[in-house]
């Protein structure tokens, strides 16, 4: 689980806006760059590298 606080404070490394969680699948997703960053061990991957394409 992503304190929200945190989550208020994280934007995507490629178009600086917000991220949503998706806890289904443990990834930030953001939606302006059709990303999925992954959350392993509770930490957030924020590595345009390690993102998963949406699209």
């Amino acid at each position: 689980m992503i304190d929200p606080w945190l989550l208020e404070k994280l934007v995507c490394p490629a178009t600086r806006t917000p991220l949503r969680h998706d806890e289904a699948r443990e990834e930030l997703v953001s939606d302006a760059a059709g990303l999925a960053y992954p959350i392993r061990d509770g930490v957030p991957i924020l590595l345009i590298e390690e993102a998963r394409r949406l699209r």
